[in-house]
């Protein structure tokens, strides 16, 4: 087990004189008077004849983007009952909000949870009174969390300029395990999932939108996932998905499930002996999908989870979606924000625990998450 040591944390010019000096000007030159400048250096300036201002023409201002609306309230929910999954009225809590970014949650050993400050370049903790310290500074902008089978603290790193899959954790452990594909950097790589065998998947679904509406630069790599065998070079394993994120491995490892974002589709597929992928599927079917204007599909699916029978749990815009083992869809937890990214942590790992959009929750379930794997 991996001993943990936790720290708490944590001139604009005056356009009137401008206007008065212009009229004086003009009002000399239309008498034929001139007039001793001084630059208050005291040294005297030679005068040059009043001319007519020429006409100007302002160039049109730049029209900004339109604000992004602020979130609603991150308030308290309330779950329907979904069989073995969840009891009926059970509340879904808010732990706090303001967070600089919310990403990659993660349990520790001790059944606390990390989850990622991605804009705050820092982990923080949440013990199991809800008490909230800094696990960890200067992350290299980390995203997704995984521990390896050696206790090593695995995060996807963001830094524009400095993307890598790379171990962070403990101090004198830092590692690269890949920083790029064929000698192309990786843009934005996203979601990871660490099998027990200590290989690493993880998803580069490309750039995130401009806060300003602009369309962002081709990326380097186009969107698919990949794979870092222990002690070798990245493998991309599958391609043709829209926006490849959330991603996690079923109970027996021999399925692997991605989420789209631009798609209907929680997806699977095959995990051969090498790792590599075959035989993609459409798993389950999200709810609450929606179109955007250019015609995208926007499902809002991002963060993966899975419990000890198989279920399958997914951040969507309509809240968190249960899936059973088959892929029917079950029911879905009510998250007042949007979630991103969960996990499931405390000692029997029967806490669901939720982010997204600045906010961090928790619900109590009947079902308790995979024992076999941190995530």
């Amino acid at each position: 087990m991996l001993n943990l040591h936790f720290s708490r944390g944590v001139c604009r010019p005056h356009s009137s004189s401008g206007r008065q000096l212009t009229a004086l000007a003009l009002l000399l030159g239309a008498l034929g008077c001139g007039s001793d400048d001084d630059d208050g250096s005291g040294n005297e300036q030679t005068q040059t004849p009043a001319l007519a201002p020429a006409a100007t023409t302002a160039p049109p201002a730049a029209t900004p983007a339109p604000a992004a609306p602020p979130p609603p309230p991150a308030t308290e929910t309330t779950a329907s009952a979904i069989d073995g999954v969840v009891s009926e009225g059970e509340r879904v809590l808010v732990l706090g909000e303001g967070f600089q970014g919310t990403e990659g949650p993660i349990t520790l050993p001790d059944g606390s949870l990390i989850f990622t400050e991605t804009n705050a370049n820092r982990i923080t903790r949440i013990d199991e009174s809800g008490a909230l310290t800094t696990f960890l500074e200067n992350t290299n902008g980390s995203n997704a969390l995984g521990f390896d089978p050696d206790g090593r603290l695995i995060s996807v790193q963001t830094t524009p300029g400095d993307t890598k899959i790379g171990v962070i954790y403990p101090p004198g452990s830092e590692a690269v395990l890949s920083d790029n594909f064929e000698g192309k950097p990786y843009g934005r790589p996203n979601d990871l999932v660490v099998s027990t065998q200590g290989g690493v998947y993880f998803t580069e679904p490309g750039p995130n939108a401009p806060a300003d509406g602009s369309t962002p630069p081709p990326p380097p790599l186009t969107a698919a996932v990949y794979y870092i065998p222990p002690g070798e070079d990245a493998l991309r394993v599958a391609e043709g998905i829209e926006r490849p994120n959330g991603i996690i491995l079923s109970v027996d490892e021999q399925t692997l499930y991605v989420n789209n974002t631009q798609g209907r589709y929680l997806l699977a597929f095959d995990v051969g002996a090498d790792g590599t992928l075959s035989n993609r599927r459409d798993f389950a079917e999200y709810e609450g999908v929606t179109a955007n204007a250019d015609g995208t599909l926007a499902s809002g699916a991002d963060g993966l989870s899975i419990d000890s029978q198989g279920r399958l749990y997914a951040a969507t815009t309509a809240g968190v979606q249960v899936f059973s083992p088959d892929g029917e869809h079950l029911g879905t937890l009510p998250i007042s924000r949007a979630p991103q990214n969960i996990a499931f942590a405390g000692p029997d790992k029967s806490t669901l625990y939720i982010v997204g959009r600045g906010a961090a929750y928790r619900i109590t379930l009947e079902a308790q998450g995979f024992a076999g794997r941190a995530k």
